[in-house]
């Protein structure tokens, strides 16, 4: 979808339209072929579309089926509406024309609004996702695995966090309403700190349910100025709930948003 209106812009509109800060993540694992992995996600889409503001297929899980599993994501995607956000979870990062082939896959041939990319080989790695307008990047930060404090977490000679580095060069490299950051709700005092370093960007934040993040802590650290600039994405908590993934996805909106309305009453 071509369009000049920044990505920014975009995620506010789906969010306003949807009432709703969650993202749905589709993550199908276990599968035994595409073809089971196509009908879990079709029945996630159909049970949660009306309680999210974006969804959020994670390539890998696509990859594995070879191209019958891409040709599943491509069928997905046509299933997520224009006012919703499609958020293809990726983790890509690579320079000169291999960075523009992701970027035309992704952006062009998928129909993605935007992608996670990894930021560790610079700018000119981004760059060519930066340069498509309307479509955003999620820089992953901070992120919600253990072993995030393997690399992430070091420090810089100033004392500056490795991910807070990041969060600076990546909005220094914004054209404008297309950076947002990927930073796990596990680390809340990291989500504090990138909110200071970043306060204009959305902040991604995976890592609650099955992972133990805490979805209150991660709202109050991570609120904009303005009580917004944060999305949830919970993948396994909807998909995998025992009480099925509509009354999951609206459990977690809702926690969401009394979270949010907590937050901002405490200011």
């Amino acid at each position: 979808m071509a369009t000049s209106q920044p990505f920014a812009a975009r995620l506010r509109e789906a969010i306003e339209r949807s009432g709703s800060l969650l993202c749905v993540g589709l993550d199908p694992s276990g599968c035994a072929g595409a073809a089971e992995a196509e009908r879990l996600c079709a029945e996630v889409l159909e049970a949660t579309l009306d309680h999210v503001c974006a969804v959020k297929p994670n390539a890998a899980f696509f990859a594995q089926h070879g191209s019958a599993g891409w040709a599943v994501l491509e069928r997905l995607r046509a299933r997520v509406p224009s006012d919703r956000m499609l958020i293809v979870d990726a983790k890509v990062g690579d320079i000169g024309t291999t960075a523009e082939a992701y970027a035309g896959a992704l952006f062009d041939r998928l129909g993605a609004d935007a992608v996670t990319v990894n930021p560790l080989m610079g700018e000119d790695a981004l760059r060519p996702f930066l340069e498509w307008p309307g479509r955003g990047v999620f820089v992953l930060t901070r992120t919600s695995n253990p072993g995030a404090a393997d690399v992430l977490e070091r420090r810089l000679d100033d004392g500056t966090p490795v991910y807070a580095h990041l969060a600076r060069l990546a909005v220094s490299w914004d054209p404008g309403g297309a950076v947002g950051l990927v930073v796990g709700a596990t680390a809340p005092e990291a989500i504090a700190q990138l909110r200071r370093v970043a306060p204009g960007a959305t902040l991604l934040l995976p890592g609650v349910g099955a992972q133990g993040g805490s979805v209150e802590a991660a709202i109050t650290a991570g609120l904009d100025a303005a009580g917004a600039g944060v999305v949830v994405s919970v993948s396994r908590g909807i998909a995998n709930a025992p009480e099925g993934p509509a009354a999951a996805a609206r459990h977690w909106r809702d926690r969401i948003d009394a979270a949010r309305q907590g937050a901002l009453a405490g200011r």
